[in-house]
């Protein structure tokens, strides 16, 4: 028989934890894979203007807080996957993409289509969580550098990262207004 050994808790206090921050968006880490086997979780900063594109995951799990501003969400499969927008899909049952406001949780299991965008002049801040860990957490590492280097992130190089990371992308990411 194998003995258990307790792990320690982990509190992270308000402004706590490591921050990757860009103009493009900003990362806070709260709970990474060396803390849990269960999840990965961050305070993510959303800048006017940023459009995560419309992508699913295959293995993934995530679930969106939104604590401050508004986003337009997205978390269904639609009747057509056209366009470069998914602001203007629409699902089976007739759903839309609908504004979160602070309080919305969004739910997206694996192989469901979702984005997220922030349409405002506004920043926009939300609680995000991925299961399993530690995907994301090297993901935004490495997206947030490919951001970081131009106001227009290589499509190419977005892709190869996405794809490495179980991350179809299914509409563009942008960021900036337009």
């Amino acid at each position: 028989m194998t003995a258990h050994v307790a792990r320690d808790g982990l509190l992270v206090p308000p402004g706590h934890g490591r921050k990757l921050h860009t103009d493009a968006q900003q990362v806070t880490f709260k709970v990474t894979g060396e803390h849990s086997t269960v999840a990965s979780s961050f305070e993510v900063v959303v800048p006017p203007g940023f459009d995560v594109g419309a992508h699913l995951h295959t293995r993934s799990e995530e679930l969106f807080y939104v604590l401050e501003g508004e986003l337009d969400v997205m978390a269904f499969e639609p009747r057509v996957r056209s366009g470069d927008d998914w602001r203007h899909w629409e699902a089976l049952d007739g759903r839309q993409v609908v504004r979160a406001t602070p309080g919305t949780v969004i739910v997206v299991p694996p192989g469901c289509p979702h984005a997220f965008a922030n349409p405002t002049g506004e920043p926009a801040r939300m609680f995000f969580q991925a299961s399993p860990p530690p995907d994301h957490e090297r993901y935004f590492e490495e997206l947030l550098e490919l951001l970081d280097t131009s106001a227009t992130p290589d499509p190419a190089a977005v892709h190869a990262l996405r794809k490495r990371y179980d991350i179809e992308q299914l509409t563009p990411l942008r960021h900036g207004l337009s």
